[in-house]
């Protein structure tokens, strides 16, 4: 197959850089956060991030489940910046590891109202700026908010949840020149994977060594994911090589075969 002298002028033209781009990365002090921020700076954007944990020097002190706590922030970086071109919704927590009927409803509840609540509280407040900038939209969800996961309802409702709020952003901004896509990470080696397998290892009777093995079985290239994959994609979608991509959901796992080991 043959390209025309367009094609080629298209592919020749498409520009992968941020530079010029102000992003936010939320949870952007650690694990997939900092690593997605780190190569939006390597890329060109200028980054801030966000944390509710000050140990790791964000940028901003925020609980993107407490309305006032996302609206002093954005109003610092409208101050900071003088606007915004990326947001990226990254902040998550693992929720409790447990049986639907052995399940905590309170620990149910913190898990959506931090995961599905703060990746909703972000955006309401950001769309303003980004509307100006026709910016963009990165939701982390997770392969679990694809397929399920057994043990992780909470996890999985708001992962789910927060594709359905990708697909309808992309619908309701789009007119406006706001792209809105979600990462569906698969699992993703770190501190974090670890302390999932020790809870799951913990709850199932299995032994971490197991869970582990069985988590690379899962997948097609039967490894675990590196921080830096999710970053590349992140980066690529933000980027104006991606600006006809929206609503979309893209999965960086491996191909996942299953979510049983």
């Amino acid at each position: 197959m043959t390209m025309d002298a367009s094609t080629n002028a298209s592919i020749n033209n498409a520009n992968f850089g941020l530079t010029g781009l102000r992003a936010l990365v939320t949870g952007g002090g650690s694990g997939i956060g900092r690593a997605i921020a780190d190569a939006m700076i390597n890329a060109g954007a200028t980054v801030v991030v966000c944390d509710v944990n000050d140990s790791t020097k964000p940028n901003y002190i925020c609980d993107v489940s407490l309305t006032s706590d996302v609206e002093a922030m954005f109003a610092a970086i409208e101050h900071d910046l003088g606007g915004l071109d990326i947001l990226v919704n990254n902040v998550g927590v693992p929720g409790p590891t447990a049986r639907v009927d052995e399940m905590d409803p309170d620990a149910y509840d913190e898990c959506v109202r931090i995961n599905l609540g703060g990746t909703f509280r972000c955006t309401h407040v950001a769309v303003p700026m980004l509307l100006k900038s026709k910016g963009s939209i990165i939701n982390i969800s997770t392969s679990a908010g694809i397929y399920g996961y057994p043990l992780r309802s909470p996890y999985v409702a708001a992962k789910w949840g927060i594709i359905g709020l990708t697909k309808s952003w992309a619908m309701e901004l789009g007119e406006f020149g706001v792209r809105v896509n979600a990462i569906c990470p698969g699992s993703v080696s770190g501190p974090r994977m670890d302390g999932v397998i020790e809870r799951e290892a913990l709850a199932t009777g299995s032994t971490a060594s197991d869970i582990r093995t069985g988590y690379e079985k899962q997948v097609s290239l039967q490894t675990f994911v590196d921080a830096s994959d999710i970053a590349a994609s992140a980066v690529f979608l933000s980027s104006p090589a991606a600006r006809f991509i929206t609503g979309q959901v893209l999965p960086v796992d491996g191909n996942i075969e299953t979510m049983r080991a």
